[in-house]
């Protein structure tokens, strides 16, 4: 974009390519200031997110065939300490929720659900603008 003003000047802008939006303005004696807050995780967000967890856990005690339960706990508590990690786990979020898919199908939707969770999705926030777009991505 080019433009001239009444003093003839010339202004120049170049935009990249890519997902930008948002205001831009051009021209002479412009400041912009773009300060974006990391979203806040509450204590009641997290009493919640424990309400998830022990919800899943009472479903996998009931709906998985016993010999597998162990293992389905154990990746249930996997999960919880990868999102409550100052930097939450991203990869060990996926593996689990593939592990359930293939090994308990039956409760796969439920985990699913938490990993998707809008205070997850929180927690991801809170730990910065580079996790939450890996987040976003996987």
């Amino acid at each position: 974009m080019t433009s001239t003003n009444s003093n003839n000047t010339s202004i120049n802008a170049r935009f990249s390519v890519g997902n930008n939006s948002g205001q831009i303005a051009v021209g002479s004696h412009i400041s912009q200031v773009q300060s974006v807050n990391p979203p806040t995780v509450t204590p009641a967000d997290l009493a919640a997110l424990q309400n998830l967890f022990d919800s899943l856990k009472v479903q996998v005690k009931t709906e998985m065939p016993p010999n597998k339960q162990a293992a389905a706990l154990e990746r249930v508590d996997e999960l919880q300490e990868a999102i409550a990690e100052k930097e939450p786990d991203l990869s060990t979020m996926e593996y689990v929720k593939r592990w359930f898919v293939k090994n308990a199908p039956q409760v796969a939707g439920a985990v699913t659900s938490i990993v998707i969770h809008p205070i997850v999705g929180k927690v991801v926030a809170a730990a910065g603008d580079l996790v939450a777009e890996d987040f976003r991505r996987r």
